[in-house]
């Protein structure tokens, strides 16, 4: 059974269709992309399915009892409101400090929950974003671009972490990105998206589709070989594996 079906769904803002008939599903474990050009209602989706957003037509179906974590694309904290790492990852639910110290230990920063958040580095923040979702241990992780804003180096890294929380904990991702090169090497499947599902499948499938070069250029594929090749065989996240898929 699938954690999660969307079914022929449109939003609107207002008078514009911001999304239409979009379908997709996500199976237990597998790491799913959206990627598309700005505008073209990714955050929309992931806002939908969490429930922030009214859907205008069509349906979402979760899993009974799924539990899902939400990694928003940035957080903006007022440095002049005094919250700890801690207090900020027990609310609004109250969660129990071995769990807040399990989940800051699982996104990879132990140690920080007495400092202030207005104190973090963007990695750090990031981190303890995607710790605070990984409180209520999800059955399903999303995540909106949760490295926009990083270095090349520290965007790697992230990556690598969050295929680590997929292996230790069997959760399903669907994530938001913009940068080609990670998410053919990452995913399981991807999704265009551009206000409709422009085409979806394998990463080599999608790379190869007339839809996806129409939006992003013939040079994402070679980005998949070259990308494949380091991650495979050295790991060494370099700029040059970038340039391709820019």
């Amino acid at each position: 059974m699938n954690l999660l079906e969307v079914d022929r769904l449109s939003v609107r803002y207002r008078a514009t269709e911001v999304l239409h008939d979009v379908s997709l599903s996500i199976a237990p474990g597998e790491i799913v992309t959206i990627v598309g050009p700005n505008g073209s209602g990714k955050t929309t989706l992931l806002r939908a399915i969490v429930g922030a957003v009214p859907a205008a037509a069509g349906r979402i179906q979760r899993a009974p009892g799924l539990v899902m974590g939400y990694v928003p694309q940035r957080l903006h904290v007022d440095p002049t409101l005094p919250i700890t790492v801690a207090r900020f990852l027990s609310l609004p639910g109250g969660a129990a400090k071995a769990d807040v110290a399990a989940a800051l230990d699982r996104a990879g920063v132990p140690g920080i929950a007495r400092r202030q958040m207005s104190e973090l580095s963007g990695g750090q923040l990031q981190r303890v974003l995607l710790a605070r979702a990984l409180v209520a241990r999800p059955g399903l992780l999303l995540l909106d671009e949760p490295t926009a804003g990083l270095d090349q180096p520290g965007s790697a890294a992230f990556y690598r972490l969050i295929e680590e929380v997929r292996r230790e904990t069997g959760c399903a991702v669907l994530m938001i990105s913009h940068e080609l090169h990670v998410v053919m090497a990452a995913s399981d499947r991807v999704i265009c998206l551009n206000g409709h599902v422009c085409c979806h499948g394998t990463p080599e499938h999608v790379s190869s589709a007339p839809e996806y070069r129409a939006l992003f250029g013939t040079g994402t594929h070679g980005a998949l070989a070259l990308y494949r090749h380091e991650h495979d065989h050295s790991h060494d996240h370099r700029n040059d594996s970038t340039e391709a898929a820019e």
